[in-house]
């Protein structure tokens, strides 16, 4: 672990699921001082013996020298503190809305002069399935608000027809009634599904940025549930004819609301164009996970600049990174039955001493031991790098070779798809 030769800081890291414990232990080993609280109740065994848990964040307020909020719908709060003074990672009231309101999302694309695609939004489900059975299509289902944390009710159509879309609507009707919530359902084109993503440290972008391909479907060849990201493959790049026509446009408006923070904008490309889908206005997981594996520079000195406003160029490895996650059941659901029975405190066992590229997810560390807890059984993140797709798989690989967890399962081919999708983008003229 590469430490910095800097004054050490204290971090307080405040969470809602306890996605951010990889970052938190991390910058723990940079011999910072680091607390985390965790706000949902079900998930605050995680983290234990990795770093010092608080019952009670805002009791730390004081004591830290950088506060980092690792979701969406703190913005407030973090502006709040940042006018005090406080070195924030975390968002802002516009930042929180780009995310959780589809509708403000796409609204603000548009008013960026950004090319956006057709969708409408419905409260019930009567009105959506008319409206697919009157003006038949390919469709894609997209909660808003809260109900969008549940990954697996994202729904891609693939019939023409929108037969497929109707049925998936009737069974929500069915399950959800009128507690579903908003959604939009969103016009399907073909093409690389692309993500771009950056750093903001209350001014202007840092560079470089990262592409990322994400892997959302639970199993190889894109079969299964979504459950919002199983693997990602990535890059570090000063220069991407996406981010410019994306993100890019948004620079003066986060400035505007002082955000420091990572922010990624996912698209879909094809030969016709660029078509920005959704926003993440935080940290990705296990996005961040990969991407930390990427950068040279110490984890925690690196927040702390970007909260305190310096402008740098991020210190990152060349070539390529990928990372899967290692799951247990019920994954990805939430099933404290199942979870009970089959994953708690399921102990994770290394063959060999291993430390780099293995970033625990939802684990607790007792007597030295790695245990799962929590309650959907996101266990690890086991990431490669290399100067080639395929060398960063090779080491990906080599790692989870030495890993056994019982009744684990994860995808093989993060990855693969990138011999496809570069020859893609570089004949659209998008690399």
């Amino acid at each position: 672990m590469k430490k910095s030769l800097k004054t050490q800081k204290k971090f307080l890291f405040v969470s809602k699921w306890g996605e951010s414990l990889d970052l938190a232990y991390t910058t723990s080993l940079e011999d910072n001082s680091v607390k985390m609280y965790i706000e949902d109740k079900s998930s605050r065994e995680i983290g234990f013996g990795f770093v010092k848990k608080v019952n009670d964040w805002k009791k730390h307020i004081d004591w830290a020298d950088i506060i980092i909020f690792d979701y969406t719908g703190f913005g407030k709060i973090c502006s709040e503190l940042k006018a005090l003074g406080k070195p924030v990672i975390g968002g802002t009231e516009y930042t929180d809305m780009l995310e959780l309101d589809r509708n403000f999302g796409q609204d603000q694309l548009k008013k960026h002069k950004i090319k956006t695609l057709p969708y409408y939004e419905f409260n019930n489900f009567k009105d959506a399935i008319h409206f697919v059975q009157s003006r038949p299509d390919s469709y894609v289902i997209k909660p808003s608000g809260e109900t969008q944390d549940l990954k697996q009710l994202l729904f891609v159509g693939n019939d023409d027809k929108g037969e497929d879309v109707i049925r998936i609507l009737k069974a929500y009707e069915k399950s959800w009634g009128n507690n579903f919530g908003n959604f939009q359902l969103q016009k399907k084109v073909k093409g690389v599904e692309i993500s771009v993503a950056a750093f903001f440290n209350g001014n202007q972008f840092i560079y470089p940025i990262n592409v990322t391909f994400e892997h959302k479907k639970l199993f190889p060849k894109e079969l299964g549930v979504s459950t919002g990201e199983m693997g990602t493959s990535m890059f570090w790049t000063t220069d991407s004819p996406v981010f410019e026509a994306t993100l890019k446009k948004f620079e003066s408006t986060l400035a505007k609301n002082n955000f420091t923070g990572h922010i990624d904008i996912n698209c879909i490309v094809n030969g016709n164009g660029i078509y920005p889908l959704e926003f993440t206005s935080r940290f990705g997981y296990p996005q961040i996970c990969i991407q930390r594996a990427g950068i040279i520079e110490p984890i925690g000195e690196l927040l702390y600049k970007i909260a305190t406003g310096l402008n740098f160029k991020m210190q990152v490895k060349k070539g390529f990174q990928v990372g899967t996650l290692i799951v247990v059941p019920p994954f990805p659901y939430d099933d404290k039955k199942t979870f009970q029975l089959f994953s708690k405190d399921a102990v994770i066992v290394f063959k060999k001493k291993m430390t780099e590229g293995i970033h625990p997810m939802h684990l607790k560390m007792i007597n030295d031991e790695w245990l799962i807890t929590g309650s959907i059984g996101a266990a690890l993140l086991i990431t490669g790098t290399g100067l080639t797709m395929k060398d960063a798989q090779r080491m990906m690989n080599n790692r989870i070779s030495n890993i056994i967890v019982n009744n684990c399962y994860y995808r093989t081919d993060i990855g693969d798809r990138w011999h496809e999708d570069s020859d893609k983008l570089w004949s659209w003229g998008l690399l």
